[in-house]
């Protein structure tokens, strides 16, 4: 069973993502929030189950993960030789891009 870890980088997406859904609504940050955290949880079992990102970041894949008419993207990477996945990004999958630092 693989060990998940967030990047800061992806944490701090997160906090901005539910940041983005409090005013409108608050049970929806809370929920949106677990959501994504569960679902990354499948990652465990099956770290290789996302898409593979084209190039440049051939080594990343993404997840999608499902929430309503739209959702979200979680963009990690899988290192099978200490079976550890990093969660590098989340974004919504309307935003273009990842956030960049």
């Amino acid at each position: 069973m693989s060990t998940i870890e967030y990047a800061p980088r992806a944490l701090d997406d997160l906090t901005r993502l539910a940041d983005l859904l409090l005013a409108q609504d608050p049970a929806a940050a809370t929920q949106t929030t677990q959501l994504i955290v569960d679902a990354v949880q499948i990652l465990k079992n099956h770290p290789e189950i996302g898409r593979r990102v084209r190039k440049p970041f051939h080594a990343l894949r993404e997840l999608v993960i499902s929430r309503g008419r739209s959702g979200y993207l979680a963009l990690y990477h899988y290192h099978p030789k200490t079976d550890v996945v990093t969660v590098l990004a989340v974004r919504h999958q309307r935003e273009v891009g990842y956030q960049n630092d």
